[in-house]
């Protein structure tokens, strides 16, 4: 089977440094065992994107020296596929419509790994209320994976998620739904990602098992953080990629990722950077925490 990753950005602004933690440590990882690399553009939700986001996150990387394999995937393509999924999970009984209001359910007593736990108020029925959102059924098994750099993952949906929204009030389709579907339908074989998604992972687990589409082994980087401990975002004021300091950045983010190049490589070419790196690019390096400060 040949190794196929990918990196799958959201176009709500520039890529920062955490972004491209991301990025080196999925592009090494499916170069080092001579694969192929995808880019997938997430934009699923219309509201938070950030015009012309997509292509400079695109240029950005070419200007960093990644070469991905075929044509850039858009999500918002991709809609008649994810309401095939919707369809598929409606007639085997594990979605249902749902009524409640965020205010309803942060109203829940019950505290999960990402909030309030949503109490299947309308499991059974909506009580003659309208349809809000769409939500997949969750259960008390427990799912298990082995990350290859976070060790030995378990989680029970049901009590630490609760039923999850596939499909929005606004309409649109929620992300857990989205990478499933896509990840199939590009025949990833290898997720390497931050460590922000860990949590997302039994979720995405439960659907794949639900839709019965083949599981990727999963991979999850430490993402970076601000002193404050805050993981590097848009939302945290990230500093855009500079074009100009592409070198150095990498050589950071080669550091960052426990591969340690040597100091000269710093002020080298990035053709040689990348070459020191695809020679020397080893998973067991990558320190196995959740989050480092930059």
């Amino acid at each position: 089977m040949t190794y196929r990753g990918r990196f799958a950005p959201s176009p709500t602004g520039p890529l920062h440094f955490g972004s491209l933690i991301a990025a080196v440590g999925s592009y090494l990882e499916a170069k080092s065992n001579d694969g192929e690399w995808l880019v997938r553009m997430e934009d699923l939700d219309p509201p938070r994107e950030v015009p012309g986001a997509a292509d400079l996150i695109l240029n950005t990387l070419e200007t960093y020296g990644f070469e991905w394999d075929g044509e850039v995937l858009y999500q918002s393509t991709r809609s008649k596929a994810y309401e095939a999924a919707i369809e598929q999970l409606k007639q085997a009984g594990k979605l249902y419509p749902c009524a409640c209001s965020r205010k309803e359910i942060s109203d829940s007593v019950m505290q999960g790994i990402e909030g309030p736990v949503y109490p299947g108020t309308c499991r059974n029925g909506l009580n003659g209320r309208e349809t809000r959102a769409w939500r997949v059924r969750t259960d008390a098994a427990t799912i298990v994976f082995d990350d290859a750099i976070q060790g030995y993952q378990t989680q029970v949906l049901e009590r630490d998620v609760g039923d999850f929204v596939l499909k929005r009030a606004d309409g649109f389709y929620a992300y857990q739904l989205a990478v499933v579907v896509d990840d199939a339908n590009q025949g990833i074989t290898h997720v390497v990602r931050g460590a922000d998604l860990l949590d997302s992972t039994p979720r995405q687990i439960h659907l794949q098992r639900l839709l019965g589409l083949p599981i990727p082994l999963y991979a999850h980087l430490p993402v970076a953080t601000n002193t404050r401990g805050e993981k590097l975002s848009k939302q945290t004021l990230a500093a855009p990629l500079s074009p100009a300091a592409a070198n150095s950045t990498l050589w950071q983010a080669l550091t960052f990722l426990g591969q340690f190049p040597p100091a000269e490589l710093e002020r080298a070419n990035l053709s040689e950077l990348w070459q020191w790196a695809q020679q020397h690019w080893h998973l067991a390096s990558v320190p196995r925490t959740k989050s480092i400060m930059v």
